[in-house]
């Protein structure tokens, strides 16, 4: 197989970055790191069923393989940003796909981050407790 064959995009999401390669003719096999994606992503079933979602959404997605490369982040992170780069990934694949992906919200790039420590506070948004005396 020829590398220029594969269709390529990103996702993010928090802190984690997906790069997934689409390979045309194939099983509907995930890679996650080369490793296969329900051995990566052994911990909840709801972070598998993530990656999977837009594969499920769009009919003709089961006859590519997909290869993911995650970096940063955690696992949720590194889940929803597989997703995302799934989706645009498809979207290539068949500009008829975007319809339904994108009213299901799968690209749409996720803007949550988590908000920064700020000084003289233990956390985020928590703050030291008040003694008056």
């Amino acid at each position: 197989m020829f590398k220029n064959d594969s269709i390529r995009a990103t996702g993010r999401r928090k802190n984690a970055i997906a790069q997934v390669r689409l390979l045309p003719k194939g099983e509907g096999k995930i890679t996650v790191n080369k490793k296969p994606a329900d051995e990566y992503f052994r911990g909840l079933p709801h972070q598998l069923r993530d990656v999977r979602s837009p594969i499920e959404l769009v009919e003709g997605a089961k006859g590519h393989d997909y290869v993911i490369k995650v970096i940063g982040g955690g696992i949720s992170g590194q889940a929803g940003a597989a997703r995302h780069a799934i989706s645009r990934a498809l979207v290539k694949a068949d500009d008829k796909n975007k319809k339904t992906l994108k009213a299901a919200g799968f690209l749409t790039r996720d803007p949550r981050m988590v908000e920064r420590k700020k000084s003289g506070q233990p956390k985020a948004r928590k703050r030291f407790q008040y003694s008056k005396r």
